[in-house]
């Protein structure tokens, strides 16, 4: 986590074979065997990865990289000089894969020099997640946005891959496909023809991903493969053109259909069916492919409860295997097993329904007056909430948790600069001293707040000026994008499959993503006082489109003013925190902070949300399910007393 910075902000995250593995370079072979069928592969980004920042140099390479998570920092600084970069490539150096895409750049676009700080790096090396791959697209992508190239993705991942391949590595254009980001592509290779296509998921998937621990010998496994191209000499090369040609490109394309459908069922199944025809076609030409941990693993029937099928990862072999887990609480267990009976080191992989709603905004720089004097030795955001599965949580946490069950990616929380300190020490990862002690579910809640940590920047409000400045105060941050606004003490219960925050998220995506949306429920006429209440007509069945907004209003106000009208009944209905807001939201802050400098007044989001209705079309989405209020002593106490029980 990082305050927010007016540098360069890149994120590259790792690259994951989730169909197709071998398939890219067998299709090469077209070139000169036009019999063989084109490679077909679906690869996604996975969510860990490569974080820098970087900005321009007038003539240096100059680079500081954390390799791995809680490494000390490598240091990198030449000057941008062809010979003294290809020298580099060519040597044995952890930075020779930057130098070599340097050198590529200089060569081919004639820039200057770049500046990279990779100030985390959360996507483990050597796993089968070309971690090498990643940093290639990383300098690539810091030359095409600092020198404004406008390098399309296939451009990037076309000066990664002449970069990678000016080193001692040998990888394939596959590789370099993490440029796409955190979406599955399907990637075609037909001869030397690469093309891409993103794939469109249908629902969301949740998927492991699990190191063995074991050893395997890349090189060999490709070494004996390559042996039955390009043109098969025994009935075996025959089998193993068979599998990589029309086999494996007939379970990607189903796999592809199962993603859009949302069909995380169907998945599954087709993974365990690609293993079983790889292992029938393929085992036999190498020995590396026999790979004992990963189907012992496979074929441990304990598994079942959890996962709907998964396979081996990348080359096959000992090296890692992936699932299709039936659900994010079945994955959470899943992965306790592994790592409790084989020694697994697992990584979740999300796959999620496409949405256009990526960050996140949580205002908890507050004093948390209403709650004092208990906010005197504990921010409120952090109070504890006890949920069903018997974890004491903070506030904070079950929020941050709401908004990613949204499909929301980043999170920006606006706090107090003075309280940086205590925000970034409650999502670092424990010391192990401590970890042992804690019991296995607890452990892995442990390690599920580290990696809710890797979503989180924090944006500094320096001075309490109201919720309105608050938003405003992550303009920057948020940039031009639509965003999610969450309140920062307001929990939810869903009553459905989908969260009450991805509920909004489907209502804003299904009007066309283009206007904000409010999440709404029905209250009492004697409870508005206490809430924003909204009026409208229903545009259908659940989505109200509105036509004014007004804050805590009195009765006699509301009975006047905000009701609406629902199968000729008279109903109330209040805002319950989750907002999906389009930019435009920033400009009217911006002006209403001007109009009010020196007047002392808060700048409010109400006043602003009632000038957006008035410029765009604004909905309330009629949520399916509860949200719990902990802003006042005695809400809280119902919360705590309601919510693990809901």
């Amino acid at each position: 986590m990082e305050f927010y910075s007016k540098e360069i902000e890149l994120f590259v995250p790792g690259r994951i074979c989730l169909f197709g593995e071998h398939s890219d370079w067998a299709g090469v072979y077209r070139r000169i065997n036009s019999k063989i069928v084109p490679g077909n592969v679906v690869i996604c980004g996975t969510n860990q990865g490569i974080y820098a920042r970087s900005k321009p140099h007038a003539s240096r390479l100059i680079i500081r990289s954390c390799i791995t998570e809680g490494s000390d920092p490598e240091y990198l600084d030449i000057e941008m000089n062809k010979d003294r970069l290809k020298e580099v490539a060519e040597s044995d150096s952890i930075f020779c894969y930057a130098a070599g895409v340097a050198y590529y750049m200089m060569e081919f676009y004639g820039v200057g020099g770049v500046a990279i700080d990779n100030f985390k790096t959360t996507l483990p090396v050597k796993k089968g997640l070309s971690s090498s791959a990643a940093f290639c697209v990383l300098v690539a992508r810091s030359f095409n946005e600092i020198y404004d190239l406008n390098l399309t993705k296939r451009a990037e991942i076309e000066a990664a891959y002449q970069g990678e391949i000016m080193t001692s590595s040998r990888c394939g254009r596959m590789d370099q496909g993490c440029a796409y980001g955190q979406v599955p592509v399907q990637m075609i290779f037909d001869g030397e023809l690469m093309t891409s296509y993103p794939i469109v998921p249908g629902g969301d998937f949740y998927l492991l991903i699990g190191d063995l621990k074991r050893s395997k010998d890349t090189v060999k496994i490709l070494a004996d493969l390559n042996r039955a191209f390009p043109f098969p000499q025994n009935g075996g090369d025959q089998r193993a053109q068979e599998y990589l040609g029309g086999i494996s490109s007939e379970i990607t394309d189903k796999a592809i259909q199962a993603i859009e459908a949302g069909n995380a069922e169907k998945l599954g199944t087709l993974m365990s069916q690609a293993q079983e025809l790889f292992d029938d076609h393929l085992m036999s030409l190498s020995d590396e492919l026999r790979s004992p941990q990963l189907h012992r693993v496979l074929e441990d029937g304990a598994l079942k409860r959890w996962v709907y099928g998964g396979k081996g990862v990348g080359s096959q072999g000992d090296g890692s295997v992936q699932f299709v887990a039936r659900g994010e609480l079945e994955r959470s267990q899943l992965s306790v097993y592994l790592r409790e009976e084989y020694g697994v080191e697992c990584f979740n992989l999300d796959l999620r329904k496409a949405t256009a709603v990526k960050k996140a905004i949580i205002p908890v720089a507050g004093n948390g007056t209403r709650m004092f004097p208990a906010t005197k030795a504990v921010k409120k955001c952090f109070l504890p909430i006890v949920t069903e599965e018997g974890v004491s949580k903070p506030i904070l946490q079950l929020i941050i948790e709401e908004a990613l069950s949204g499909g929301i990616e980043e999170i920006g929380l606006v706090i107090n600069p003075a309280d940086e300190e205590l925000f970034n020490s409650f999502f670092e990862p424990l010391q192990s001293t401590l970890l042992n002690k804690l019991p296995t579910h607890l452990k892995q809640e442990a390690r599920r707040l580290a990696e809710i940590g890797k979503h989180v920047t924090l944006i500094p409000q320096v001075k309490q000026e109201g919720f309105g400045h608050a938003v405003l105060c992550a303009q920057n941050w948020v940039g031009s994008d639509t965003f999610m606004l969450l309140l920062g003490d307001h929990l939810y219960k869903s009553f459905q499959s989908s969260s009450c925050a991805r509920q909004v998220v489907d209502c804003f995506n299904e009007l066309g993503a283009k206007n904000s949306v409010v999440g709404i429920y029905k209250e009492k006429l004697n409870h508005l006082e206490h809430y924003g209440t909204v009026s409208g007509s229903w545009e259908e069945e659940g989505v109200l489109a509105l036509s004014a907004i007004k804050e805590k209003p009195t009765a006699d106000y509301a009975a006047e003013f905000l009701t609406v009208e629902r199968n000729n009944v008279e109903e109330f209905f209040c805002v319950n925190g989750i907002y999906v807001l389009t930019p435009l939201l920033f400009s009217i802050l911006s002006d209403n902070e001007r109009g009010r400098e020196g007047d002392g007044a808060e700048l409010e989001l109400t006043a602003a949300l009632e000038q957006l209705i008035g410029m765009e079309n604004c909905y309330g989405c009629e949520v399916d399910g509860e949200h719990f209020d902990t802003g006042l002593p005695t809400m809280f106490v119902n919360t705590v007393s309601q919510f693990a029980l809901k």
